[in-house]
Parts: structure tokens; C-alpha cells; sequence
């Protein structure tokens, strides 16, 4: 029996997704689990699985296209199903408004007729949005889209015959111009997750009160510790998977770091999850380890190293973004000595991670040859005080210059 594939809610309070790839053909079976489209959120692309097997009997929206929660998107019929009349089948489902070629209009507005009858009239989110921001009312625009629908073309084309109509005060002819310069930069346009990056730090820097705690740990027992681990045949073992462990546990000894400011309370949690950025070409991602504290060592590297490849791919799941109370952030790759990072909202604390360096060092009284780590955790100070913030620093270096308490 056929049945409508609806846009789903991607996280608590998103209203559109943007249906980003189709990986089945229309009237192509597919299995159970198997991915029928992607969607793109302003964190994600995610996969909407499905749920049995079937055939995708229809296409209601084509790739690129900002749809509105619950909106029809799809017509999955059972294995071998064919209808013979998909438009008929599409209007028995309530479909209204689609277009001959079975594509779901996005989204309506009423206006009136001569005999004030309602008339609707179709226009694509997109439409309504460059529309509002013109100062135009979607009535005002003539659609020339499937069944009258406004399109971006049409908004656009609005918009120029109201700026060319509009009364212009003369001026004197300006004497003649040397010819310009080509210009010397190129724009890029912003992705939705560059604007959700965008939005997301500027609120954290002007809503958080962020403090920061700096500390340096002497790196050879670390370094030493990853090349035991790093044994032929076993998973390999990063310094940062190291760090996220040593994070891990310094929240378990100092649990007041375990927290989250919330409007009405301060939440403390049991189990210990860490975020870990990972760099992309469309931004920063941040990806969540769930409960760090229990994991063995060789489980937190399977995960990062699985989390980063799926980052990269844009196959992250809206999920694995959602939770953690802390993040971190490693530079040292590139060669960073030190940075102070941007608390990623709500969580409470993100952990600035540099290179390692060879630099003198005293040790017994003596100056010799060390390596060490510098760290910079930035603290919110609504849920965490700074003697707090203290404390777990001077226990996290601790870790980190004795792994062994790692896994203690």
C-alpha cells in the first residue's frame, strides 16, 4: 500500500530541512535500513532510513529544495508495487496543490478572487523569504512556476521592476572615472552550517560569560603511553583520543564540571559525554562520545576515527551532534602552541589542546630537554566557578603526566 514520506523533524524545533540527495531512483525497490534520502539541517546531513522494504514510487520534491516540517516529499509504495495513476493515487492522499509532474508544492498563501472566493496561491519558502525581505507581499508577485507556483525567479524579477519604477533625483554628470581595477578577492557564499557556526558562537560569546585556565604538562609519559598501546594488530591510538580519556576521568574526580547552566538549574550529569571538533570543508563539526568515562581506549579511538570520516562525508547524524558537556579541540596538528576557544552553547567548557614541543624544562633543580603540552580550558561561568575550573585543571595535568591513572 502506498503511503507519503513526509519531511521529519530533524531536531527539536527545527520547521525545514533541505532535501540535499536522493540515492534511489524513482521506481527503484530499496531495503530495509537502506537510505532514502539525505536532508540537510544547519548542523548535518542526515539520512532518513526506511523503515521495511519497498519502492519509491515517486519523487514529490527534487534536490536543493527547503521543505517545511511534515510536508510530503515521497510516495513509497510496497515491494513490486506500480499504480497505475500516481497523480490520482497523490490526490487521494490529500496531496494538494502538487504539480503535473507529481512534485509537492512547499508552501501556500491566500489571497482572494473578485468574488472573494479564497484563491491559493503557491510559492517555495525560499520565494516567501527573499520576498519579506524585499518589502513585497507574495500577492503582489506573479508566479511562473507549475499550477502559478512563485519561484525565486519570479521574486527576483519582482524585485527589479520595483527598483527600476522607483523615482530617481537627477544629479550632475560626474566627470569621466579611470577604468576600475578588477577586483582583488573572491566571495563565497555561506553554507547553512558556516551561518549556524556563524550564529552559534557570536550568541556564545555574547551571552556566556567564558573564563580561562591555562596549564602546561610534561608529554613523555603520555607519548610513551600511546606507543605501548599502539601495538601491531590493535586500533591506533591518538594523543587526542588520550586526551579525550584524560578529560573523561578529571570530570569524574572533579564532578561540579559535569554540569550545564539552564535557565531554571544547574544540571549535573552521571556519565561523562565529550564533544570532539572535527574539521570540514563546509565548517566545524562537533560530534558527541557518549559516556567517555566507561569506554575503553581502543573504543573512544573507533569512535573519533568513525565520527571524523562520517563528518567529513557529511553523514553525520543529527543525534551524534546533540549533548555533551564539554569539548575538544585539538590544533596541535598544524603546529599551535597555545589558542583559546569559543565555549560551543550549552555546553559549560571546551578544552584548547597545542602541539607538543621540546623546550627546556627544570626538572630536579636542573634545566634539561622536555616535551610538553599546552592546555586552555574555556569555563562558563554560570554553573562553574573559577576554584572549580582550577581543580580540575591541576587534575587533568596530573593525568595527563601519569596516563596509567587514566584508566584507574
Amino acid at each position: 500500500m502506498a503511503t507519503l514520506l513526509r519531511m521529519p523533524e530533524p531536531a527539536a524545533g527545527a520547521t525545514s530541512a533541505v532535501v540535499s540527495e536522493w540515492p534511489i531512483a524513482e521506481n527503484a525497490p530499496y531495503t530495509v535500513n537502506a537510505a532514502i534520502v539525505v536532508i540537510e539541517t544547519e548542523k548535518a546531513s542526515i539520512e532518513i532510513e526506511a523503515e521495511s522494504d519497498g519502492v519509491l514510487l515517486k519523487r514529490l520534491v527534487p534536490a536543493g529544495t527547503e521543505v517545511a516540517v511534515g510536508t510530503p516529499i515521497a510516495l513509497l509504495g510496497s515491494p513490486g508495487e506500480q499504480p497505475p495513476d500516481i497523480d490520482a493515487l497523490l490526490t487521494d492522499l490529500g496531496v494538494t496543490g502538487a504539480a503535473p509532474n507529481g512534485r509537492a508544492v512547499e508552501g501556500r498563501h491566500e489571497t482572494h478572487g473578485a468574488d472573494n472566493t479564497p484563491q491559493r496561491v503557491f510559492a517555495s519558502p525560499l520565494a516567501r523569504r527573499l520576498a519579506r525581505q524585499g518589502g513585497l507581499t507574495i500577492d503582489q508577485i506573479n508566479g511562473t512556476g507549475p499550477r502559478g507556483r512563485i519561484v525565486r525567479r519570479d521574486v527576483e524579477e519582482a524585485l527589479a521592476r520595483v527598483n527600476s519604477a522607483a523615482p530617481r533625483t537627477p544629479a550632475a554628470t560626474p566627470p569621466p572615472l579611470p577604468a576600475a581595477e578588477p577586483a582583488g578577492y573572491v566571495e563565497v557564499p555561506h553554507s547553512r552550517v558556516r551561518r549556524a557556526i556563524a550564529t552559534r558562537l557570536v550568541e556564545s560569546k555574547q551571552t556566556t560569560p567564558h573564563f580561562y585556565v591555562r596549564g602546561t604538562a610534561r608529554a613523555e609519559q603520555l607519548l610513551a603511553a600511546r606507543t605501548q598501546l599502539n601495538r601491531p594488530g590493535s586500533p591506533k591510538i591518538s594523543v587526542n583520543d588520550l586526551v579525550i580519556k584524560a578529560v573523561a576521568r578529571a570530570h569524574v574526580l572533579i564532578p561540579e564540571m559535569n554540569a550545564m547552566w539552564t535557565p531554571d538549574a544547574v544540571r549535573r550529569f552521571t556519565h561523562v559525554d565529550v564533544a570532539v571538533a572535527v574539521a570540514t570543508d563546509t565548517g566545524l563539526v562537533t560530534p558527541v562520545l557518549r559516556e567517555v568515562d566507561t569506554m575503553p581506549i581502543t573504543a573512544v579511538a573507533e569512535t573519533t576515527r568513525r565520527y571524523a570520516d562520517s563528518a567529513r562525508n557529511g553523514r553525520l547524524r543529527q543525534h551524534e551532534l546533540e549533548g555533551g558537556t564539554v569539548t575538544v579541540t585539538n590544533m596541535g596538528m598544524f603546529g599551535t602552541e597555545e589558542f583559546a576557544a569559543i565555549i560551543n552553547p550549552p555546553q559549560s567548557s571546551i578544552l584548547s589542546v597545542g602541539a607538543a614541543r621540546t623546550e627546556p624544562v627544570v626538572d630536579n633543580g636542573a634545566v634539561v630537554p622536555g616535551t610538553t603540552i599546552r592546555f586552555v580550558l574555556s569555563v562558563d561561568h554560570r554553573p562553574i566557578d573559577g576554584t572549580v575550573a582550577a581543580r580540575w585543571m591541576a587534575e587533568f595535568l596530573a593525568l595527563i603526566e601519569n596516563p596509567v591513572r587514566v584508566f584507574a
